[in-house]
């Protein structure tokens, strides 16, 4: 038995393998094609959210609001990056806003969820979704992470469009220890709240958008955490994966992995601010007006991979 998961087989770990690798296909196919993009975060939701209306398709996710909202609240920040790519909008202030404002909500979201949790589950219980739930310090904990997470959203001022064929939404700020900080933080959230399910809703997706970033194309980390985060809500939404053998690895339900993971996301967390502070004295920069860390190496790359 494993301490945070169980459950690996061949069957599941080839099957974990499989969803990463089409998540970033998919992620990848449509970074690079307009058309793919209108399709698969246009069309396809919208047959979905029908099906979903007229009673046709109904799984675990379609179950609370949370599912639901947090598929929906990823496709619109789809289409609002869309819209910064490939308009005119992308040399405006709606540039700059509308990303750091899509993805506050997004963890205000789960920080919201995770509290409601702690206040809801006082003993381990099985929700209307089929999500085995207990709340307890770790949900505190990992809220605390996530205003710390919001707290290190800095240089949306410099956000801007590539100078590539792909017209990516470039965040250059978006240095590779916020990403991990973030990765700690939303792993420990799934856990938390989606633990049923958690290697899938949480670890497949983090793995996924962090190999996309650093691998395929860095600077752009919140565009792909935004496309692989609606493609697998809407494919959470459209299929009871769950309740597929191949989709076995499942939360351990041991408090002590809860509190672990929690704990490391909170220390991670507090470690990105305290250097926020750190630049913030000794470079004199307002992170409500300036981009944060362009004296580091990292911040040079993300703008060299994109042509700026």
């Amino acid at each position: 038995m494993g301490f945070f998961f169980t459950g690996y087989t061949a069957q599941t770990v080839l099957a974990f393998i499989a969803l990463v690798a089409v998540l970033i296909i998919l992620n990848e196919v449509t970074r690079r094609s307009k058309i793919a993009s209108i399709i698969c975060y246009g069309v396809l939701p919208a047959i979905i959210l029908i099906g979903i209306i007229a009673g046709f398709i109904s799984s675990p996710s379609t179950k609370t609001w949370f599912g639901t909202v947090k598929t929906f609240s990823a496709l619109a920040g789809v289409w609002g990056f869309l819209i910064i790519r490939y308009t005119k909008a992308g040399n405006t202030k709606f540039a700059n806003y509308f990303p750091v404002a899509i993805l506050a909500i997004n963890i205000i979201e789960a920080i919201t969820r995770d509290i409601e949790v702690f206040n809801t589950y006082k003993t381990m219980t099985v929700d209307e979704a089929g999500l085995t739930m207990l709340g307890g310090p770790w949900n505190v904990m990992n809220a605390i992470a996530g205003v710390f997470l919001l707290l290190t959203l800095t240089g949306w001022v410099g956000i801007k469009v590539s100078n590539t064929k792909s017209k990516d939404m470039v965040w250059a700020d978006q240095l590779w220890f916020w990403i991990l900080a973030y990765d700690f933080w939303n792993v420990a959230y799934c856990y938390n709240c989606i633990s049923t399910r958690a290697m899938y809703s949480g670890v497949s997706l983090i793995v996924a958008c962090t190999i996309a970033e650093f691998v395929f194309k860095k600077g752009v980390w919140l565009q792909h955490r935004a496309q692989t985060l609606a493609l697998f809500g809407m494919f959470s939404l459209a299929f009871d994966y769950s309740a597929n053998p191949m989709f076995g690895i499942e939360a351990s339900m041991n408090p002590k992995a809860w509190t672990v993971l929690s704990a490391i996301a909170l220390i991670v967390n507090f470690a990105v601010f305290v250097y926020e502070i750190y630049v913030i004295c000794k470079y004199k920069r307002n992170p409500l007006k300036d981009e944060m860390y362009t004296h580091l190496k990292a911040y040079d790359a993300n703008l060299k991979a994109n042509n700026l």
